[in-house]
């Protein structure tokens, strides 16, 4: 599949996800051919035909073989459009494309996950990989903290409880603003964490979210004693054109459609002072 030609999908399931209605879950199968197979951690270019196109971080795992799912927050004139969509309708995919999570560097590794608002979509896509029953071994236990602004916002809830229940995941949720049925913790992700203080002995970390998020999180990650070469970041959010010719996304030297979109915290710090 060509980088530039887009693959038709027809979208097959449509999942609203969230209480304020505005983030929507698109399952999507080829119209014609196979998937292209593609990793935890890339992305692909979703097009309206006649209205253009934008990048989205693949929210379904390799596996899951009989759909592609793409979690989308209604923002802009495409994602308007593309809400406005229903079951049976056809759009482009132009992908895989970026680099995925490195696997190898997970490999016996204890994993912290860190995750915020709809940007939980990627990490919904890295977590589904590592609890199936045939990639399970490559990590071993899993840390993961979420955080949303207010209970109707958690993507996944049916997953988000069903994690809950494993013995092999520790499943840390937060909000901002609690309602009368929250029994949970209220607060930011980064305190949240700090409370929490997995340990790091033989850990690395996963952020994905806001930039507020990640930049407070960082520190207390780094005060647990992680080392900047086991922090990873995704970098998604950046993007546009997704095979660095638009200049948007450019960090330093780097392109995070083309270097990315994950990055070590060591290789950010490198090119940009933002952390």
């Amino acid at each position: 599949m060509s980088l530039f030609l887009p693959q038709r999908m027809k979208i097959v399931n449509i999942t609203d996800e969230v209480s304020t209605h505005d983030i929507l879950s698109f399952d999507l199968r080829p119209l014609k051919g196979t998937f292209t197979p593609y990793l935890p951690g890339q992305f692909a270019e979703l097009s309206v035909f006649g209205m253009g196109e934008a990048p989205f971080g693949y929210a379904s795992s390799p596996h899951e073989a009989d759909f592609i799912r793409f979690t989308i927050k209604r923002m802009g004139a495409l994602t308007q459009e593309l809400h406005r969509l229903d079951v049976g309708d056809i759009i482009g995919l132009r992908g895989p494309l970026g680099h995925p999570f490195d696997l190898e560097r997970l490999k016996g590794k204890d994993l912290i996950v860190v995750g915020g608002g709809y940007a939980f979509t990627t990490l919904r896509s890295l977590i589904a990989y590592l609890l199936y029953k045939e990639h399970r071994a490559i990590v071993r236990d899993i840390s993961l903290f979420y955080g949303v602004r207010h209970p109707g916002l958690f993507l996944y809830k049916e997953e988000l409880a069903a994690w809950k229940n494993r013995s092999d995941l520790s499943l840390y949720l937060t909000v901002d603003v609690a309602d009368e049925e929250w029994d949970g913790p209220t607060g930011v992700v980064p305190d949240l964490v700090r409370e929490v203080s997995p340990p790091t002995d033989n850990a690395v970390a996963i952020l994905c979210g806001p930039p507020p998020m990640i930049r407070f999180t960082l520190p207390v990650l780094e005060s647990l004693g992680l080392h900047e070469n086991e922090i990873f970041i995704s970098m998604e959010m950046k993007m546009k054109c997704g095979v660095g010719l638009c200049g948007r996304c450019n960090l330093g030297p780097k392109f995070v459609c083309k270097d990315g979109p994950i990055f070590t915290l060591k290789a950010l710090r490198e090119v940009t002072d933002e952390y």
